[in-house]
């Protein structure tokens, strides 16, 4: 299973006790069904220089129950993680874009009573670019974004092409690289990274070992 996180950065300081007095204050609740549904954070513990929490969130779904359509309550979990690196707070949610980018405002609103303090973290284009060229043959995709050809708004890389310094250097007048996937010899893992910093481990690595690798790895090229 792919494990994916995304990396955002706080805009104002905030510390550590602030965020655990706001983020336990935040709750959201509505009934549906005749069923209270509850958004919320808890769980909050530090871990060395790290701070997490889980964002709990209740939905309904559909199942099929014997031929009828019924609806059933769940709980999405989601790891939170708040972490300053070079006088800057970040935050890193172990989900997918989409839904990690819903938690990012949530907690934007939580902390700051508004969206827009909590915004993406990014990677240049520049650092990409160094990444695939410090080993070519590691890389396994690239995508090139802001092209300048007409009709054309993406330009890819796959497989053997990737390799191709010819093809690369013509695509690269063209566009910007941004995403890649490729492999880190040091250990052996085959990442996708994009340049406003969504992470995707595609090895077979436990939760744990790839919240480390970002930090260790990702964290430190962002701008």
């Amino acid at each position: 299973m792919v494990l994916a996180a995304k990396i955002f950065k706080i805009r104002k300081p905030v510390d550590f006790d602030l965020i655990i007095e706001k983020l336990s204050d935040y709750r959201e609740e509505y009934v549906e069904d005749d069923l209270t549904l509850i958004t919320n954070f808890e769980d909050f513990r530090f871990l060395g220089d790290e701070l997490r929490c889980k964002f709990l969130m209740d939905h309904l779904i559909q199942v099929n129950y014997r031929g009828k359509e019924t609806k059933i309550p769940r709980t999405l979990e989601s790891l939170v993680i708040f972490k300053e690196y070079e006088g800057i707070k970040y935050l890193l949610i172990l989900e997918r874009k989409r839904l990690a980018n819903f938690i990012a405002n949530k907690i934007s609103q939580a902390l700051f009573i508004k969206i827009g303090e909590v915004v993406e973290a990014k990677i240049s284009h520049d650092a990409l670019k160094i990444l695939h060229e410090s080993n070519p043959k590691s890389s396994k995709v690239i995508f090139f974004d802001d092209v300048d050809i007409p009709n054309l708004d993406k330009l890819s890389l796959y497989g053997e092409d990737v390799s191709d310094t010819s093809l690369y250097n013509m695509y690269l007048e063209h566009g910007k690289i941004w995403y890649v996937v490729f492999e880190f010899k040091k250990y052996g893992y085959v990442v996708g990274l994009t340049r406003n910093c969504v992470i995707a481990m595609f090895s077979n690595i436990d939760q744990e070992s790839f919240i480390q690798f970002i930090f260790k790895e990702i964290l430190p090229i962002v701008e």
